[in-house]
C-alpha cells in the first residue's frame, strides 16, 4: 500500500527547507533587534477559545476549523490563527504582571479546512507579532512599520499596504446598520453565503470574493464616515505618523478583515504575484478581546504573514538567499577517513565560531572512488573539496580544489587548511 500526505498538508523537502530556515532566521533577527520576544503556544486549544474570539458566524468558525472531541469528550481545535492562543496564554499566565507592555512574536503552523489552492493550504505557516498593553496610535504605526521592515528584510518588493479603520464597537455597529440598509435593496444579487451574512454578520459581505458581491460593495457606505470623533482622530494620527516614516499606504474603505475581534486600525498587505488571492499579511487592533476573554482591559494590535505566500511572492529572488558554504572532504584509504572526521570537526569549530560564515562539512565514509566523491561534492554544491590521500598525509600535506568552473587544485600543508578554506568562502 502506498501512503501519501493529506491533501493540503505538504511536505517541506530538504531541497526547499533552506528557504524556510532563512525566512525564519531573518524574522527572528529583525524582530528581536526591536525588542520582540518569542512565544510558543500549543497547536491544540479548547474550541471555545476560537469561537469566543474569532466569532461564531465567521467563515473560519463555521466552515474551516479542524475540531474534534478527545477521549474525555472535550471539544478541541487545531489553531486556525495565532492571536487567540496568545491572548489565552497572556491571561492564564498573568503576563500583564510581567510587563505593562509586551512585544511578542511567533512562528509556526496553523490549520484551516479550506479548499487547497495556490498560496492557500490546509496546513500553513505564519510569522506573527502581537503588541499588548497600549492603545496609542504610535503603536499602530510601529506595527505597520515592523511589517514593512520584515518584508523588506526578506528582500520582497512590489507589495502594497492597505489601511482602514473600523472604529470602536459603537462605530462598527453604526456602520453595520448602514451597510445592511444599503445591501437589503440588492439582496437578490448577493451570493448565497452573503444572503446569510446579511442578517448574521453583514461586515463579512465586504470580504466576499464573488465578483457580483465585489461590484455591489464598491458603492457601499464608507466605514470611515461612521467613525466617532475619537476614532477619527486616532486614525488620522496613525496616517500622519506613517507619512512621517515614509511608509506608503493605500486607504481601502472596504477592508474589514475576516475576524470579529478587530476594532480600530486594520491593514493588509497584497502582492500581484499571488493573483486573485493576493494577501500575504494582515493585522489590526483588537482592543476589546483581552477583556472579553476574562483578562485586563488593555489595548492590543498584531499582524501575521503567511510564509508560503511570501515564498510565492519572492519568486526567483528566493534563490539568492544566502546558504551555508559547503566544504566536501574526499578521503582515500581507511586512515584518511579517520583523519577526515577530525578535519571536519576542526573546520566546523574554527570556521563557524568566527560568525563570519556558516560551514557545512560533508565527508565520504563509503568506499567511493575519488571521481565518485567529486561528483557527490558537485551535487551538494560544494565550494571546495579537501582531498586527503594516504601519501599526502604521510608528508603532512593535503589538496584543496576549488569547485568553480576551471578552479585550481593546490597542495598545502595540513596546518594551513583553515586559512586556505577561509580564503575560498569569505
Amino acid at each position: 500500500m502506498s501512503y501519501k500526505s493529506i491533501r493540503g498538508m505538504e511536505d517541506i523537502l530538504p531541497q526547499d527547507a533552506g528557504v524556510w530556515q532563512e525566512l525564519e532566521r531573518r524574522s527572528r533577527a529583525e524582530l528581536e533587534s526591536y525588542g520582540y520576544r518569542e512565544i510558543r503556544t500549543p497547536m491544540l486549544e479548547e474550541t471555545a477559545v476560537f469561537i469566543r474570539s474569532i466569532g461564531e458566524t465567521t467563515d473560519i468558525v463555521t466552515k474551516e476549523m479542524y475540531t474534534f472531541s478527545d477521549r474525555k469528550e472535550r471539544s478541541l481545535t487545531l489553531r486556525p490563527e495565532g492571536t487567540a492562543p496568545i491572548v489565552r496564554s497572556y491571561i492564564e499566565h498573568s503576563l500583564d504582571k510581567v510587563s505593562p507592555e509586551l512585544r511578542l512574536y511567533y512562528i509556526g503552523p496553523m490549520f484551516r479546512a479550506e479548499r487547497p489552492q495556490k498560496g492557500r493550504s490546509r496546513q500553513f505557516h505564519q510569522v506573527g507579532v502581537e503588541v499588548i498593553g497600549s492603545r496609542s496610535p504610535q503603536v499602530d504605526a510601529e506595527a505597520i512599520m515592523r511589517l514593512d521592515g520584515l518584508l523588506r528584510a526578506f528582500g520582497l518588493e512590489g507589495f502594497v499596504i492597505k489601511l482602514n479603520s473600523l472604529g470602536c464597537r459603537k462605530d462598527k455597529d453604526a456602520f453595520a446598520e448602514k451597510l445592511k440598509a444599503y445591501l437589503k435593496g440588492e439582496k437578490s444579487r448577493l451570493c448565497d453565503d452573503c444572503k446569510t451574512r446579511l442578517d448574521k454578520n453583514v461586515l463579512r459581505v465586504l470580504d466576499c470574493k464573488n465578483e457580483t458581491c465585489v461590484q455591489l460593495v464598491r458603492n457601499a457606505p464608507n466605514v470611515i464616515d461612521s467613525l466617532c470623533a475619537e476614532c477619527a482622530a486616532h486614525f488620522s494620527r496613525v496616517r500622519q505618523i506613517l507619512e512621517a516614516l515614509k511608509i506608503e499606504v493605500d486607504i481601502a474603505k472596504n477592508l474589514v478583515r475576516g475576524l470579529d475581534y478587530y476594532t480600530g486600525t486594520v491593514f493588509e498587505v497584497t502582492h500581484p504575484a499571488l493573483g486573485g488571492q493576493d494577501a500575504i499579511a494582515a493585522g489590526g487592533r483588537y482592543d476589546n478581546l483581552i477583556k472579553d476573554m476574562g483578562g485586563p482591559d488593555t489595548g492590543a494590535i498584531g499582524f501575521a504573514l503567511g510564509i508560503e505566500r511570501v515564498i510565492l511572492a519572492l519568486g526567483e529572488k528566493k534563490g539568492s538567499f544566502t546558504r551555508p558554504a559547503v566544504i566536501y572532504i574526499a578521503t582515500l584509504g581507511e586512515e584518511a577517513k579517520v583523519e577526515g572526521l577530525k578535519l571536519a570537526e576542526e573546520l566546523r569549530s574554527k570556521l563557524n565560531d568566527l560568525h563570519e560564515v556558516n560551514v557545512v562539512t560533508l565527508i565520504d565514509l563509503k568506499e567511493s572512488s575519488l571521481k565518485s566523491q567529486m561528483r557527490s561534492a558537485d551535487k551538494n554544491g560544494a565550494k571546495a573539496v579537501v582531498i586527503m590521500g594516504e601519501d599526502e598525509m604521510r608528508q603532512g600535506k593535503l589538496a584543496i580544489k576549488d569547485m568553480a568552473e576551471g578552479g585550481e587544485q593546490v597542495l598545502i600543508d595540513r596546518t594551513a587548511v583553515v586559512e586556505e578554506i577561509k580564503k575560498r568562502i569569505c
